[in-house]
């Protein structure tokens, strides 16, 4: 066991990174009561690490044949992502909901990805800036639509 988590240990510490922001991310969503919370963010996180993972140990295994693109595993992290999220915005009546939480998942992917690359600065760097366009942009925005619904726009 010991010498697995060692041998294993940048891929666990990837991994557990990825987790831990998406957690942290999704607690802020939790908290504003959104559907997609810790256990989401977290997934989406953590599954796009894992891609990128994947797509580095296959480049080292198959780095003698030519013209193979390892980055295109990560790419299409984006576009499954695309897909999760267009499943989360509805349109009720005239109101368009779950664009931040498409956003929010979008970003985790990346996120993610970054953390499974190992590059963790980024990966804290963007979680810090999510945290604080979900949070201080929610507070900027209260009073904004307060006076607009005032006004009567919607």
């Amino acid at each position: 066991m010991t010498q697995f988590l060692t041998e294993n240990s940048e891929i666990i510490l990837r991994l557990t990174v990825a987790v831990g922001l998406g957690i942290i991310v999704g607690l802020e969503r939790l908290f504003v009561h959104k559907d997609a919370g810790m256990k989401t963010h977290a997934l989406v996180s953590l599954g796009s690490a894992l891609f990128v993972i994947i797509s580095e140990m296959i480049a080292l295994k198959y780095q003698a044949i030519g013209g193979f693109d390892p980055t295109r595993i990560a790419s299409q992290i984006i576009v499954g992502i695309g897909f999760l999220g267009a499943g989360s915005i509805m349109l009720y009546g005239s109101q368009l909901r779950g664009l931040t939480t498409a956003g929010g998942l979008w970003v985790m992917a990346g996120i993610g990805m970054a953390a499974g690359f190992g590059f963790f600065g980024l990966a804290f760097i963007v979680t810090v800036l999510v945290l604080l366009i979900l949070i201080l942009v929610n507070i900027i925005e209260k009073p904004i639509r307060k006076i607009s619904e005032e006004n009567g726009v919607k």
